[in-house]
């Protein structure tokens, strides 16, 4: 549905995107996931045709962001990170102004304003000023004002940002919410939001992509490194050592111990090989009572930070 070819944005001598190409299919929802100054607001401002490119392409259901700017908007919506909302109107009077600007006729207009103030949780402070509200519920105005006119591509840019844990779930569930019937693009750097909430995550750093996939995609293919939790009992901290750090690939043995007590050894593993079957047999091998067995994946903020820290 959006095809991004070697798009390139300079200010002046700082290159804030470097030759992205991507392809986001209809509905998915997407994360831009990236530290602060990597370029994911410029990418979103590009897309939604604030910004033009230095270089490179942008094309949505066939239409060039350059050339068919005004109907690639119709396509979309688009919530900035600070909402730019109107602090003296009530929030129906504002959704209702955006509405007319949209062209919602009179009869669909009421319609579309009920639906989004049920999807969006916004039925308490219909009729409260926006500057009375929280920053949560003001991200809320935003959203409905973004999907109005009931876009095809809804474009977010650090949606949560600033929410305290309550706001962020209730925002993520929306989002999940529309993701079903539309196509969600959001840059954020809360891992957790990406986890939760994206189909897919995109990693840009320094203006570049680093990583694309799913979450359990890049935790496979990010390093060789993993790591192996045994719960053994009958075993002895400094056998357990001598006997598992034999193994090839096996790089540094941890103990620690679990709620009843029961040890816990993790074994730091550096290969690309699967050598479960390894360990195992060298435990099967002793007296020890293996009662839990499990591989750990790096986690993704780990592998966040090793392909977004500096060079």
């Amino acid at each position: 549905m959006i095809e991004i070819s070697n798009l390139t944005k300079y200010y002046g001598d700082l290159c804030a995107l470097d030759q992205i190409s991507l392809t986001i299919e209809k509905g998915n929802i997407l994360g831009l996931l990236g530290p602060n100054g990597a370029g994911k607001t410029t990418a979103l401002r590009i897309l939604t045709g604030y910004l033009s490119a230095t270089e490179g392409t942008v094309t949505a259901k066939g239409l060039s962001v350059e050339k068919d700017t005004l109907e690639i908007k119709k396509l979309m919506g688009y919530l900035p990170e600070s909402a730019p909302l109107y602090q003296n109107m009530l929030v129906f009077d504002y959704l209702n102004y955006v509405a007319d600007i949209r062209g919602l006729g009179t009869e669909q207009k009421g319609e579309r304003i009920r639906e989004l103030s049920r999807i969006c949780g916004l039925d308490e402070v219909m009729h409260r000023s926006i500057h009375e509200l929280s920053k949560g519920y003001k991200q809320r105005v935003g959203l409905a004002h973004a999907m109005m006119s009931d876009p095809e591509i809804l474009v977010l840019d650090e949606p949560t940002s600033g929410l305290d844990p309550n706001q962020i779930v209730e925002i993520r569930d929306i989002i999940k919410e529309i993701g079903k019937e539309k196509t969600v693009i959001l840059s954020t750097h809360i891992l957790s939001e990406v986890e939760a909430t994206c189909d897919r995550v995109v990693i840009i750093n320094q203006g570049k992509i680093v990583a694309d996939g799913s979450t359990q995609e890049l935790k496979k293919s990010s390093t060789s490194e993993y790591s192996l939790n045994l719960v053994l009992q009958g075993a002895e901290e400094r056998e357990v050592r001598e006997k598992l750090a034999a193994v090839g690939g096996v790089t540094g043995v941890e103990k620690t111990a679990a709620d009843d007590g029961a040890p816990i050894f993790t074994l730091k593993c550096d290969t690309y090989r699967d050598i479960r079957g390894e360990i195992y047999r060298a435990v099967k091998q002793t007296d020890w009572v293996l009662l839990e067995y499990k591989q750990e994946a790096k986690s993704l903020e780990k592998i966040f930070r090793e392909l977004t820290k500096e060079n």
